[in-house]
Parts: C-alpha cells; structure tokens; sequence
C-alpha cells in the first residue's frame, strides 16, 4: 500500500471514529479492532474507482453509526466483504470477534456462485440467505442496506451495463425492503440513484426541470414558510418547519401513474412540521387549518392508523397564497425519528411515546416472522424470491377483524389473504366470509375500513382455485405448501397400493418395513432405491402414484431382488393378486368412491359416472386419469401407452354426485329454459353448468347442461323425464 493511499484510509477511518462517540471506550477498542483486522486482509485490494478497497467498509460503517447501531454491528459493517473477497472463515472470526459479529457477517456472506446453475438462481439464494439471516438479527439487513446504498453512491467508475443491472436489482429488492422498514431517508435516496442509472437521459430532463421551478418558486416558498412560523409564535407553539421537496423519481412516476406532464404536477414542494408530543400534531393541524383553507377529501391520519412500517404522521393539503394546492407532513419528533430512520430508529431514539416510538420494530417484527413462515414452506429460492417481491409491494389496505383489531394488507388482497394474515389454521379451513356484515364471496377484494369475518369448517382445505386470486406472498405459500403435502401424502397411498397389487401378480407379498429396516428386507429396499434413482420407500412409491413410474415393471425389479435373497412365488398370494385390499373383487385395479383429491381425477373429455365401464390411466407426473372404456380420446392413449393402463372399479356407495354432459334440443319460445330447469329439479339433480347455441333466434335451440348425478341410473331417470317435457324434442348424454 502507498503512503497516500494508506493516509486517505486512515482518515476515512478517522471521520469514523467522530461518529462512535456515542460507544464506551470498551467497544471503541473493539471497533479499532475490526478495523484493523479488516485494512489487512483487503491489503493489495482496489475499487474499480482506483481507491483502496478498505474505503468502502468504513463508509458502510459510517453509515451504521448514522443509525447508532451498536459496536457489533460496527464491527459487521467494518468486515462484510472478508469471508467472501479474502478467505476469511467463520471460525477465525469467532475466536477473534465473538459468535454475534460472526453471526452477522456471515449473515451478510452471498454464497458461493459455483454452486448455482444461473445467475437469477444464485441471486434468489443469495437474497434468501440474507433475509433469513435478517429474520433472525434486522441488523443484518441494515449492515446491507448501507453496503448497498455506498455502492449506489459510488457506482459512477463501473461500466454502464453493470451499472444498470445493479440498479434493477436495488429498484426490485433493496428499495422495498428499505420501505418496509421505514428507511425513509436511504429508500429515497436508493430510489433516486437506481432512477439515475435506469433512465439517465429522463432523470437529467427532469433533475433541470426542477432546479429552474425551484428557482421560480422560491420566493413563495419563503413567504409561506414565514407566515406559518409566525402563525407557530402566535399560537404560542415550538416546532420546527422544513421544507421538502418531492423527488425526480416520485415525480417521474406520478406523471407516468396519472399521465401528467412536469407542468400538472402540483405538489414539487412541500413543507414538513415536526413537534414535541403527540397531542401537539393535532393542535398544529388545527393552526394551518385557521391560516389556509384544507382541501377536502386530502386529509389522512396515519398517527391514529399508522402504515405498515410504522409511519406516523398526518397529512394534509391546503391552499396557499396564490391559489396552488401545497402538502404538509405534521409528526412528533419521536415519529421523525421513525420515518426518517425506520427500525433504525429503535436503537436511535429510545424514549417511548405512546406507542409511536416502537411502532416500527413492532412492524418489522410481524413482517420478519412472515419471512420465516414463507421460507419453511418454500424449499425452491425463485419461488421465495416471488413470494418476496409480492410481500415487498408498498400500497396497503386498513381492515378490521371483528374484535376492532387492525391489520395492513397489500393493495388488492382478498378474504382469503386476510385469513391467512389470522392464523394459517384460519385460512386452511375457511369456508365463507362476511364483510361489513354481509356474505361475500372469498376472491372479493378488500377496501379500507372494511370488517372481516372469516367462517371456518373443520373439514375444508385449501381450494387450488385459490392462487387465482390470493395476493399476498404469506397465502399464496401456505396454499402451495398444503397442495404439494396432499399431493404427496395420496401420491404415497396410491402408490403402495399399486405396488402391493403388482407384485401379488408376481406371487409375492411386499417386504415389510424400509430402507431403514435391518436384515435381507432393509437390503432388498435399498436395492430397489438405488435401482430406481429414489431417495427412499415413501419417494419411490409417490412416484408410482404420480405416474412417474410403472408398478408392473418396478414390481418385476423388487421380485427379482427378493428372488435372489431367497423369497419363492406363493400360490395364495398369486390369488389374491386379483383382489384389492377391501377384498371385493376389482381385478388388482383401485376402487373409485368420489374422495379421491389431486392425485385421481375423472376425465373431463368423457366425465365418467358410476355405472360407466372405465379404466385408469397413470399419466406423467399427472397421477390417475379416469376414462371411459368408450372415450376416443382415451383409447388413442391406450394405443400410444398401453403399459400405463390400470384397472379401475366403481365402490359400491360413493361418497358425492359425480358431473356429467346432456344436449338438449328445445323448441324456441317463452319460458322454455325454465321449463327445463324444472323438470331437471323434479328428477333430484343440480344444474353446474348451462351453455346455449347462437342459433337460439331460430325455430330450436340447442343447450348444453353439466348436472351432478349419482350414477348411469339416475342419469336415465332425468333425461327419461326430460323427454316427457312438451318444449324437449330430444336429449341425451354427450359422449367424446
């Protein structure tokens, strides 16, 4: 290192140390420590600006101490590139600094890239392992916000595509997480500089577009920053007033959201009010009140509903001077600590007020734990990083449960997203809704100010159909979760049954226990396994009931593997080989009873009922598909595929109504397809689903009905009467 690039590190740090007043002499000691620790293992090493690497820790260590974190995470911020650019271990760090320093850095560690097959792969690991590491310590997550800010800050000396990825990645991730944790002042800022690099041509036109209104507007806003001060001193009242202006970025997205020009975007400058107490914001409010008039419909009161990071403060829009309509922002000086610093504040102004002044580690808190929940239900990292974004989206919605307690939603979120933000006990079960008092369906969007009743069933589950419409990241998972559990728990069933019937074939009962078990079965299992390509019994079996494998030939490998340990073919069980478990003959096939979930389904192009001679194909990865032994569409599968057919049978008693499709020709008049809706009434069945022809102008028209029966007979029953309707020249059932 040379004499003046070591000068210029030293007096970065020496900036730093002004700042750590705020830490006894102990931690100082601990903090010089670190530093020293880490100027030596970036020793040789420069940013792509040509200044030694050490700077950009100490920046980011600057930037902690903005935020009073404590001397550990100091001590983080100081060391975060040393696991990862220099070779550093967690154990060295461990024995030097402590377990929780250790802890934080390498929560701050990305992972190795080797390990992933694509960029977008490592990037999504990278940030699951962050934000995990965030759940369990927020400090993480601060540390790599100023790491990320002080790259943004710097980022001038990289080249332009670099540049631009980088701030694609801030705009989607790092700015959201920054809002949702009251980070006010670097979300901005992270904002503004990912704009600058995004859209460089625009964020220039409008950087000048400011400047020269600024210019012209300053007078006024002089003037109306004079007359609130003395209507302040009139009042007897100390606060503080600041002026604010909006930034390029919010300004460039206003006018692309309600498609304005610079010019119709009223409200560049805006003035901020900061008071001692709580009770102070109101009596301000009732001050600019009495001096400008209010614009109605723009007041909002965040103190009494705070945002969902903890944002406090009331807003209101009044009418200056000369007629333009101009913002103020009215908080406690707790609650500017909030909203400036967020979850930073926590450590920066600890002075409880109300509960303003926790309000956003609270938040943080409740938005931490639903990053746990997400991340125990989501092994894929893409998938995570979806579920992220979608939680990450700033708009909110305020809704009540009966009991008046309040809970922030995404804008758009549905009954079911709200019953899942209770208790995912709540949203797995939940059946109906009221709001306001009055059923509504479950995809019904929420509004503001809306009470919520969820009714729950203890036998409901999880509906598919739900991902449809859920809009919160936390529902969307637990409903994923649920699905792929009763995927995979059928899956298991279906395949052991299969298996136990394909090897009854061959004369030979199915080994007990798995490959867990000890002696020649335990073998014979991890045999069988290894052979399949399987991590264990429970995989090789959903994969039978997935269709993934074929019983038959899986039953011909595990009998050849038990031949060789000594196992004989048995009579008795060759014989029972034709009889399911239930012992009523089936031919080795599975009973159809109407309970069966997401692994079995009947066939929508034939839509066979009991009663139907049928037959069952093991798709791929699809699980069961039921055909008739009729259906065209599934005889061209058995022409391609024949080894994936399976027997099939009816239960003697199925459990619900199984759908079916009739055409019905009709004589075109007045009433007619309430006559046929009776008619189908008087014969004990229920209309799901009606479609009419165009020709419905004509002589005849021609309608097509879903109707839920019980079997072939009950069928025959309705369209029997259906014949004997007067406007019914003919009916019967659709056949593929």
């Amino acid at each position: 290192m040379t004499q003046a690039t070591s000068d210029a590190a030293a007096a970065s740090f020496a900036a730093l140390t002004h700042k750590l007043d705020y830490l006894d002499e102990a931690d100082a000691r601990r903090v010089r420590d670190a530093y020293r620790f880490a100027d030596e293992a970036h020793l040789g090493q420069f940013r792509a600006s040509g200044e030694p690497y050490i700077t950009h820790p100490i920046a980011v260590a600057g930037l902690c101490a903005d935020w009073k974190l404590d001397a550990q995470a100091i001590m983080a911020a100081l060391m975060h590139d040393a696991m990862e650019d220099c070779g550093v271990t967690k154990i060295e760090l461990i024995e030097r600094f402590g377990a929780p320093t250790a802890e934080l850095v390498d929560g701050l560690t990305k992972l190795d890239k080797l390990q992933f097959s694509t960029k977008e792969e490592s990037q999504a690991e990278s940030f699951r392992k962050m934000l995990l590491a965030m759940a369990r310590d927020v400090r993480v997550i601060l540390i790599k916000l100023a790491d990320r800010l002080h790259n943004m800050r710097t980022m001038a000396a990289m080249v332009a595509h670099k540049r631009t990825r980088i701030a694609k990645e801030t705009l989607d991730i790092y700015v959201p997480i920054a809002h949702r944790l009251g980070l006010n002042q670097t979300y901005r800022e992270l904002q503004e500089l990912s704009f600058q690099y995004i859209n460089p041509w625009r964020y220039g036109v409008l950087s000048k577009a400011v400047k020269k209104t600024r210019g012209n507007r300053r007078d006024l806003v002089d003037r109306i920053q004079r007359e609130v001060e003395l209507a302040f001193g009139a009042a007897d009242m100390v606060v503080e007033v600041y002026g604010r202006e909006k930034t390029i970025f919010s300004i460039y997205h206003k006018m692309i959201e309600k498609n304005l020009t610079f010019a119709q975007v009223s409200d560049i400058f805006g003035f901020r009010i900061v008071t001692r107490e709580l009770l102070d914001c109101y009596r301000a409010l009732g001050v600019l009140h009495q001096l400008y008039k209010p614009l109605p419909g723009r007041f909002k009161d965040y103190i009494a509903i705070p945002k969902a990071n903890g944002y406090q403060s009331l807003h209101t829009t009044l009418v200056n001077p000369v007629g333009t309509a101009v913002e103020f922002q009215l908080r406690s000086q707790a609650m500017h600590a909030v909203a400036e610093k967020g979850i930073a504040a926590h450590w920066m102004y600890k002075t409880q007020e109300g509960a303003g002044a926790e309000a956003s580690p609270q938040q943080a808190a409740v938005w931490l734990q639903s990053l746990i929940d997400i991340q125990h239900e989501t092994r894929d990292s893409a998938e995570f990083l979806e579920h992220l974004k979608i939680d990450l989206f700033p708009e909110s919605v305020y809704v009540f449960t009966p009991k008046s307690r309040i809970l922030a939603l995404p804008r758009g979120a549905t009954s079911v997203d709200f019953a899942y933000a209770i208790h995912s006990d709540v949203g797995d079960h939940c059946v109906a809704v009221k709001i306001n008092g009055e059923a509504a369906a479950l995809r019904t969007e929420l509004r503001s100010g809306d009470v919520v009743e969820i009714i729950t069933a203890p036998s409901a589950r999880p509906n598919p159909g739900w991902l449809n419409f859920v809009s919160t990241g936390r529902a969307r998972s637990k409903i994923r979760h649920y699905l792929k559990n009763m995927e995979t728990e059928e899956s298991l069933e279906l395949g052991e049954k299969l298996l136990t019937q394909a090897l009854r074939a061959e004369g030979l009962a199915m080994p007990p226990g798995d490959e867990t078990s000890e002696g020649a079965s335990g073998a014979t299992w991890q045999a069988l396994i290894r052979w399949g390509g399987n991590r264990s019994k429970d995989d090789l079996c959903v994969d039978i009931g997935l269709g993934r494998k074929i019983s038959n030939m899986v039953a011909k490998r595990l009998a050849q593997l038990m031949a060789e340990s000594g196992e004989r073919p048995d009579a008795l069980t060759l014989t029972l080989g034709r009889f399911a478990d239930s012992e009523s003959p089936s031919h080795g096939g599975v009973v159809i009873d109407g309970s069966e979930g997401a692994t079995m389904q009947l066939a929508p192009c034939c839509k066979p009922i009991p009663g139907d001679p049928i037959a069952g194909y093991l798709g791929r990865g699809e699980g069961l598909v039921v055909h008739t032994q009729m259906c065209g569409v599934g005889r061209r599968l058995f022409e391609r595929d024949s080894e994936r057919w399976i027997d099939v049978s009816w239960a003697d008693e199925p459990t619900r109504p199984f759908e079916t499709a009739i055409q019905v020709l009709v004589a075109n008049g007045k009433g007619v397809l309430a006559q046929v809706a009776a008619s189908i009434s008087s014969a004990e069945t229920d209309i799901t689903h009606i479609e009419m022809g165009d020709e419905r102008l004509g002589e005849t028209a021609e309608l097509k009905l879903t109707l839920a029966v019980r079997d072939v007979e009950h069928l025959n029953d309705v369209l029997r009467t259906l014949k004997r309707c007067p406007v019914v020249l003919k009916a019967g059932r659709v056949n593929p």
